[in-house]
């Protein structure tokens, strides 16, 4: 598996999910699936390329989050914000369609 997979979306970025039609906003990329063998037989069902980027995602109007693998989503065309109780923790404000990530301090 390759480490320079490109990223089809980024963190801020918000998504739909082809399947299952939830809209979210990716808090985090993975170049490749990083979760474990037992994870992947029993909860993605698709058999997505585990090559491939897999996206770490907050789901709008709940307090689910989501692992996802890039084909599995498309840009969101709402294009507005999520309700979900994290959303601070992860990012500053929103604004022109994406959120801005908050500024990590040492």
């Amino acid at each position: 598996m390759s480490d320079t997979a490109t990223a089809e979306f980024a963190v801020g970025q918000l998504v739909l999910h082809r399947l299952f039609e939830y809209r979210g906003v990716v808090i985090d990329v993975d170049p490749y699936f990083k979760g474990t063998d037992d994870w992947y037989d029993h909860m993605a069902r698709s058999k997505p390329p585990k090559d491939r980027p897999w996206y770490h995602v907050l789901v709008d109007g709940g307090e689910m989050r989501t692992y996802v693998a890039e084909r599995n989503l498309q840009p969101d065309p709402k294009g507005t914000a999520i309700d979900h109780p994290d959303i601070s923790d992860y990012f500053d404000h929103f604004g022109a369609g994406c959120y801005v990530a908050r500024q990590k301090s040492n």
